[in-house]
Protein backbone atom coordinates (compact mmCIF):
# COMPACT_ATOMS: atom_id res chain seq x y z
CA UNK A 1 0.00 0.00 0.00
CA UNK A 2 1.30 3.46 -0.88
CA UNK A 3 0.85 6.82 0.79
CA UNK A 4 -1.73 8.99 -0.96
CA UNK A 5 0.61 11.97 -0.95
CA UNK A 6 4.39 11.81 -1.12
CA UNK A 7 5.99 13.38 1.94
CA UNK A 8 9.79 13.35 1.49
CA UNK A 9 10.43 13.29 5.25
CA UNK A 10 8.15 10.26 5.70
CA UNK A 11 9.92 8.49 2.83
CA UNK A 12 13.30 9.23 4.45
CA UNK A 13 12.12 7.77 7.77
CA UNK A 14 10.84 4.62 6.05
CA UNK A 15 7.20 4.63 7.13
CA UNK A 16 5.04 1.80 5.72
CA UNK A 17 1.30 2.38 5.25
CA UNK A 18 -0.44 -0.82 6.36
CA UNK A 19 -4.08 0.26 6.39
CA UNK A 20 -6.12 3.24 5.17
CA UNK A 21 -9.86 2.77 5.67
CA UNK A 22 -12.89 4.53 7.07
CA UNK A 23 -11.83 6.65 10.07
CA UNK A 24 -8.53 4.77 10.56
CA UNK A 25 -4.98 4.42 9.32
CA UNK A 26 -2.14 2.17 10.43
CA UNK A 27 1.53 2.89 9.77
CA UNK A 28 4.60 0.84 10.68
CA UNK A 29 8.25 1.72 11.13
CA UNK A 30 11.24 -0.58 11.49
CA UNK A 31 13.56 1.37 13.77
CA UNK A 32 17.17 1.80 12.67
CA UNK A 33 20.16 3.10 14.62
CA UNK A 34 19.92 6.55 13.01
CA UNK A 35 16.32 6.93 14.28
CA UNK A 36 17.27 6.27 17.90
CA UNK A 37 18.29 8.57 20.72
CA UNK A 38 21.51 8.27 22.74
CA UNK A 39 19.96 5.44 24.80
CA UNK A 40 19.41 3.30 21.70
CA UNK A 41 15.61 3.56 21.62
CA UNK A 42 13.23 5.42 19.29
CA UNK A 43 13.86 9.17 19.36
CA UNK A 44 10.81 11.03 20.68
CA UNK A 45 10.64 13.12 17.51
CA UNK A 46 10.44 9.97 15.38
CA UNK A 47 7.66 8.58 17.59
CA UNK A 48 5.78 11.90 17.45
CA UNK A 49 6.13 12.05 13.67
CA UNK A 50 4.73 8.52 13.38
CA UNK A 51 1.77 9.52 15.56
CA UNK A 52 1.25 12.74 13.59
CA UNK A 53 1.28 11.00 10.20
CA UNK A 54 -1.05 8.23 11.42
CA UNK A 55 -3.55 10.81 12.70
CA UNK A 56 -3.30 12.92 9.53
CA UNK A 57 -4.00 9.85 7.42
CA UNK A 58 -6.94 8.91 9.64
CA UNK A 59 -8.23 12.48 9.26
CA UNK A 60 -8.12 12.14 5.45
CA UNK A 61 -9.44 8.55 5.41
CA UNK A 62 -12.64 7.62 3.57
CA UNK A 63 -15.90 8.86 5.04
CA UNK A 64 -19.35 7.26 4.91
CA UNK A 65 -19.45 7.86 1.14
CA UNK A 66 -16.25 5.84 0.69
CA UNK A 67 -14.29 8.85 -0.61
CA UNK A 68 -11.01 9.94 0.97
CA UNK A 69 -10.31 13.65 1.54
CA UNK A 70 -8.38 15.13 -1.40
CA UNK A 71 -7.34 18.48 0.07
CA UNK A 72 -4.13 19.05 2.01
CA UNK A 73 -4.01 18.84 5.76
CA UNK A 74 -1.93 20.52 8.46
CA UNK A 75 -1.52 19.80 12.15
CA UNK A 76 -3.02 22.55 14.31
CA UNK A 77 -2.14 21.04 17.70
CA UNK A 78 -0.88 17.78 19.11
CA UNK A 79 -0.42 16.39 22.62
CA UNK A 80 1.73 13.33 23.15
CA UNK A 81 2.32 11.08 26.15
CA UNK A 82 5.20 8.58 26.21
CA UNK A 83 4.79 5.37 28.21
CA UNK A 84 7.84 3.24 27.37
CA UNK A 85 10.81 3.10 24.97
CA UNK A 86 10.24 2.09 21.37
CA UNK A 87 12.34 -0.80 20.04
CA UNK A 88 12.29 -2.88 16.85
CA UNK A 89 9.22 -2.58 14.64
CA UNK A 90 6.65 -0.13 15.96
CA UNK A 91 3.13 0.43 14.63
CA UNK A 92 0.86 3.47 14.96
CA UNK A 93 -2.90 3.28 14.61
CA UNK A 94 -4.65 6.60 14.01
CA UNK A 95 -8.39 7.14 14.45
CA UNK A 96 -10.60 10.01 13.35
CA UNK A 97 -12.87 10.82 16.29
CA UNK A 98 -14.84 13.70 14.74
CA UNK A 99 -14.88 15.68 11.52
CA UNK A 100 -16.27 19.04 10.48
CA UNK A 101 -16.08 20.72 7.06
CA UNK A 102 -12.64 22.16 7.82
CA UNK A 103 -11.24 20.25 10.84
CA UNK A 104 -10.64 16.71 12.08
CA UNK A 105 -10.06 15.57 15.65
CA UNK A 106 -7.97 12.42 15.99
CA UNK A 107 -6.04 10.15 18.31
CA UNK A 108 -3.28 7.61 17.74
CA UNK A 109 -1.32 5.02 19.67
CA UNK A 110 2.06 3.42 18.97
CA UNK A 111 2.73 -0.15 20.07
CA UNK A 112 5.74 -2.45 19.83
CA UNK A 113 5.86 -5.99 18.41
CA UNK A 114 4.41 -7.38 21.66
CA UNK A 115 1.49 -4.95 21.56
CA UNK A 116 2.84 -2.90 24.47
CA UNK A 117 1.80 0.76 24.40
CA UNK A 118 4.74 3.07 23.67
CA UNK A 119 2.98 6.42 23.17
CA UNK A 120 -0.43 8.00 22.67
CA UNK A 121 -1.42 11.32 21.10
CA UNK A 122 -4.41 13.46 20.31
CA UNK A 123 -4.40 16.04 17.55
CA UNK A 124 -6.43 18.61 15.66
CA UNK A 125 -6.01 18.91 11.89
CA UNK A 126 -7.17 21.52 9.38
CA UNK A 127 -8.04 20.77 5.76
CA UNK A 128 -6.55 23.21 3.24
CA UNK A 129 -6.91 23.57 -0.52
CA UNK A 130 -3.39 25.05 -0.91
CA UNK A 131 -0.39 25.69 1.29
CA UNK A 132 1.77 28.84 1.46
CA UNK A 133 5.39 28.28 0.41
CA UNK A 134 8.14 30.74 -0.39
CA UNK A 135 5.82 33.75 -0.25
CA UNK A 136 3.25 32.37 -2.70
CA UNK A 137 0.29 30.08 -2.40
CA UNK A 138 0.97 26.62 -3.80
CA UNK A 139 -1.95 24.54 -5.03
CA UNK A 140 -1.75 20.76 -4.61
CA UNK A 141 -1.49 20.25 -8.39
CA UNK A 142 1.56 22.58 -8.55
CA UNK A 143 3.26 20.86 -5.62
CA UNK A 144 3.32 17.49 -7.40
CA UNK A 145 4.94 18.77 -10.63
Amino acid sequence: MEFRTEIPFVTLLGFELLRFERDEAEIALQLRDELNNSWGVAHGGVTMTLLDVAMAHAARSPGPDGEAERSGIVTIEMKTSFMRPGLGRIVATGKRLHRTASMAFCEASVVDAEGELIAHATGTFKFLRGLPAGGKRIQRSEASD
